[in-house]
């Protein structure tokens, strides 16, 4: 039986080598919701400002998206993501979920020109809305999430 989703703030992550996009959601609202891109060079500087949004945020559970090719193959990014979601749950002892990715960027960047934005304008906000896409995919389709411990 699948464990019980826990109650309470989730954030989510968008991992990329350059950008990591943070949303934020309630799991009793089942609503995601962008919150900020990290832009750091290092491991340390990306993980003391993720420390600071869980100190700010106080989630239950985060929530790593997990890339992989159109057909569910894994790639490059697929270990880097994972690595990243091992790194955060092992530095903040958090729950951690891995959810299905695909195509979040693209349809991040769909959604920006529907409000007007051109891509210069949308580029600082698209990691954000990426992150706030995985994480209602997360809330919408529980059969897309992987578990952290079978993700390797």
């Amino acid at each position: 039986m699948p464990e019980p989703e826990p109650e309470g703030t989730i954030l989510a992550f968008d991992f990329g080598a350059k950008r990591i996009g943070v949303a934020t959601g309630e799991s009793l609202l089942c609503s995601a919701h962008p919150l900020t891109v990290i832009e750091a060079e290092s491991n340390a500087e990306r993980l003391a400002a993720i420390g600071r949004l869980i100190a700010e945020w106080r989630p239950v559970l985060l929530v790593v998206g997990l890339p992989c090719h159109v057909d569910g193959t894994p790639h490059e990014m697929t270990r880097l993501a994972t690595k990243f979601g091992e790194r955060l749950q092992k530095h903040f002892g958090l729950p951690l979920a891995y959810a299905d990715e695909r195509l979040t960027s693209l349809d991040a960047a769909a959604r920006l020109r529907e409000t007007g934005r051109d891509s210069r304008s949308a580029k600082p906000l698209l990691d954000a809305v990426a992150a706030q896409l995985i994480l209602q995919t997360w809330f919408e389709s529980p059969s897309h999430v992987i578990p952290a411990r079978s993700a390797a």
